[in-house]
């Protein structure tokens, strides 16, 4: 199974102009954790998910959502 990077994060990251680590410090998250994500490697939980969309200012649901 390919893992699928997920773009829009990274573009809303850099539309904050922070970087992975500080996007990890500013939602209280571990920056590889964060950084696994951004990537595909991982999916956030439900209350990583809010702490990351809480910071880069988007519905966290997005994480949740189907995109075919």
């Amino acid at each position: 199974m390919q893992r699928k990077k997920l773009t829009w994060l990274a573009e809303a990251r850099k539309a904050r102009g922070l970087t992975t680590y500080e996007t990890a410090e500013r939602a209280g998250v571990s920056q590889s954790g964060y950084a696994q994500i951004e990537t595909g490697r991982r999916k956030p939980s439900v209350s990583m998910a809010k702490k990351i969309a809480e910071v880069l200012l988007f519905d966290w649901t997005v994480f949740f959502r189907d995109v075919a």
